[in-house]
């Protein structure tokens, strides 16, 4: 901790005294609660959670590779999914550890990569095994998209609105594709209920960030509650 940050951290919670003493509401500080410092990490709970979730990630990655054949059709694309995953629960591990403007930034960004290789997981499953060229377009669209996305927030405005709209919008997409799909395979393959309920509780639990109340005991926030009620979701969806 530089000398300034630690300043910072000991001037806000002499105003949340200032606050609670006074009978007033604590506020929100430059957007986010304040939380008790443990250790090294800034947000203890929602840095846990994270780690927690890279780590189900990682052991049902392991799993999969020891009991999946090389050969099977969505080998190499679960495999790079699980990458990319992997690297968001770390990015979100070191975020909430240390909020800078670099970690914040890999945060946002990573977590906009896994949602939006989401989409082209469910493109390869749903077309592209018999359609290969039809994912490989849309492979192209998506990266296109993520270009434009981070281009714009890294050198035009870091607009957390858009962020929040832009995700929303293509976390639909993906949630209405894999339900199409498992509705009209439900008769035919015994694991579609799974797909439906992976995205379904995916997508709902996303809904207890919007809680947003003060962390309790000044560590465990909506935000720490949706990552650490994520965590059961990965043993389902592999």
């Amino acid at each position: 901790w530089t000398c300034r940050d630690d300043c910072k951290y000991q001037c806000m919670w002499t105003t949340v005294g200032l606050y609670q003493a006074e009978g007033y509401r604590v506020p929100q500080f430059h957007g986010k609660w304040p939380f008790v410092r443990v250790l090294c990490f800034e947000e203890p709970a929602s840095a846990l959670a994270s780690l927690l979730n890279g780590m189900a990630c990682l052991l049902m990655l392991l799993r999969y590779r020891s009991t999946v054949p090389r050969q099977s059709p969505m080998y190499h694309t679960i495999n790079a999914f699980s990458l990319v995953s992997l690297n968001a629960w770390f990015w979100s591990t070191v975020f909430h550890t240390r909020d800078t403007y670099l970690t914040e930034k890999m945060d946002y960004f990573c977590a906009t990569a896994v949602i939006l290789y989401s989409i082209y997981l469910c493109c390869v499953r749903t077309l592209g095994l018999r359609r290969p060229g039809v994912s490989s377009m849309v492979g192209v669209l998506l990266i296109l998209a993520f270009t434009s996305h981070v281009s714009y927030l890294t050198f035009v405005s870091f607009d957390y609105g858009y962020n929040m709209a832009a995700n929303a919008t293509i976390g639909m997409v993906n949630l209405l594709w894999w339900l199409c799909w498992c509705w009209q395979n439900r008769r035919t393959l015994p694991y579609w209920w799974k797909c439906g309920q992976v995205v379904l509780l995916l997508h709902g639990l996303a809904l207890l960030e919007l809680l947003d109340f003060p962390p309790l005991f000044w560590v465990l926030d909506a935000h720490a509650v949706w990552h650490l009620s994520t965590i059961p979701v990965h043993f389902l969806f592999y």
